[in-house]
């Protein structure tokens, strides 16, 4: 096995043994970032060689001194929403091309702490406005599945396609209506949304905030449970952070699923929805079924109209936060203005993209008077409806699962002029972002060669169990480690 193929376990295995040493890892993630990224998955945004390995020498001699730590010299990479102090923190925009924080993210903290070496921030859909990464303001990332013709997902497509092409030991992403679950089931990886709140959200350069939550992408759910349990717990810089215990996530994993009661939502199971993803879902429901689960339909009401209030409250958030970008206070700012306003208008023209845009511009009218009552809070009384679903489904279950996207990664450019299109593409995630639950997607087999996502969805604050169904899925379903080829 060659090193950029180990697990986050089997690296950490590896270094304590003495087998590797965290500069021979990293210095071989360098060295096929150098040869595969550039020009072909274009999954970097910026590369920080000097920092990675002054970061592994040390946690080599940290190791050497007896020292250890849960991630210690392993190697990873970050959505280039998440500040990193000293390094160029862009949102996938323009507006912010030459942004370096003076701070670090609690979750970058927390990862550096753990002993995480940082190789570089990876590309996403511009201020994570977007499903396939096409909306990157720099170029976009291409899938490594189907020769690199296919889109990764979004907006988090950078992290999956990174760790699918084995480009780091992991990813960290952000979910806001799908952002983690989507990529991670096009590019064949696990992806995890834990509950809103369950990891800070301090230094998450801000698109919804009542929806944006960080989390892991991984090559198989052990590194998933791992990684989560580095990352979360209360942080007081974050007013929405929960204050909450951690639980031992690892000891989940290995526990049967014996009597463990899974709800199937009907309603996930779209118009639209490709035949070899709907087979591929129901397989795996089936080695559910085998592993002693009781798998039972159940319906979800007000899934249908998900969506549409989420392009209603996702973009009206997105026009608040995204007021501060001025040309005044900080970012990109039109070097030919004639006066204020105009400073105004070119800058915000200039440095934002279509997408963004048209998300400003949704969300500046839902809110605008004499349509705040029409559209904005109605569709916060439907998020409402939509938390109830799951509130009774839950009454009765330990866990839900549905398909994660309705379809495999479709062509670059195929739906990139066609938003409505584009939008359909998180019809299965929205809504459990909608009510801050915790989801995770899991690879659940190939349709025409092309990888499917099982979505497994949880109460608030049961990572555990949403990790446990997954894990116990995975082992006997032998889907883990699912590459393409040009990660060998």
């Amino acid at each position: 096995m060659e090193l950029i193929d180990l697990t986050v376990i089997q690296a950490l295995a590896g270094m304590r043994s003495g087998e590797l040493s965290s500069e021979e890892l990293t210095r071989a993630y360098l060295a096929r970032i150098e040869r595969l990224d550039r020009g072909l998955v274009q999954a970097y945004l910026t590369v920080t060689p000097e920092l990675a390995l002054e970061q592994a020498r040390r946690a080599d001699a940290r190791r050497r001194a007896g020292e250890d730590a849960p991630l210690l010299g392993v190697p990873m990479a970050l959505k280039d929403l998440t500040l990193t102090k000293n390094v160029r923190t862009t949102c996938g925009s323009k507006m912010l091309e030459e942004f370096v924080p003076i701070v670090d993210a609690t979750i970058t903290t927390r990862l550096y702490d753990a002993g995480a070496v940082l190789l570089g921030k990876l590309n996403m859909d511009e201020f994570a406005m977007g499903s396939s990464t096409e909306n990157s303001a720099y170029f976009p990332t291409r899938n490594p599945w189907g020769d690199l013709t296919r889109v990764p997902g979004g907006s988090s497509g950078g992290s999956a396609a990174a760790l699918a092409a084995r480009l780091a030991t992991f990813t960290i992403g952000s979910d806001t209506g799908g952002s983690i679950r989507q990529p991670a089931a096009l590019c064949g990886v696990v992806g995890f949304k834990p509950t809103y709140g369950r990891v800070s959200r301090y230094g998450l350069v801000a698109f919804a905030s009542s929806l944006d939550q960080f989390g892991p992408f991984t090559a198989d759910v052990s590194d998933c449970a791992l990684i989560t349990q580095v990352i979360s717990g209360h942080d007081p810089l974050d007013s929405t952070s929960l204050d909450a215990p951690v639980p031992s996530y690892m000891s989940e994993l290995g526990a049967d699923l014996k009597g463990v009661r899974i709800g199937v939502p009907t309603e996930y199971f779209v118009d639209g929805m490709e035949g070899g993803v709907e087979r591929a879902v129901h397989a795996a429901l089936d080695v559910l079924r085998s592993l002693g689960a009781d798998v039972e339909e159940v319906s979800l009401p007000h899934t249908d109209y998900g969506l549409t209030s989420y392009y209603l409250i996702a973009p009206a958030e997105c026009s608040a936060n995204l007021a501060r970008y001025d040309g005044v206070k900080y970012g990109y700012a039109s070097p030919d203005a004639e006066s204020m306003w105009d400073s105004y208008y070119k800058t915000r023209g200039h440095g934002f993209g279509a997408e963004v845009k048209r998300r400003i511009m949704l969300g500046t009218y839902a809110l605008s008077s004499g349509y705040y009552d029409a559209f904005y809070l109605k569709a916060q009384k439907v998020r409402t409806l939509i938390k109830q679903d799951f509130d009774r489904a839950f009454e009765r279950y330990d866990a839900l699962v549905a398909p994660t996207s309705p379809t495999v990664a479709f062509k670059l450019g195929e739906k990139v002029d066609d938003p409505l299109a584009m939008y359909l593409n998180d019809v299965c995630t929205i809504p459990v972002s909608m009510a801050g639950l915790p989801g995770l997607s899991v690879p659940c087999g190939l349709s025409e060669d092309l990888p499917v996502g099982l979505q497994v969805i949880g109460k608030p604050l049961a990572e555990g169990t949403v990790l446990r169904v997954a894990h116990a899925y995975e082992q006997a379903a032998g889907w883990a480690g699912l590459r393409p080829e040009l990660s060998h």
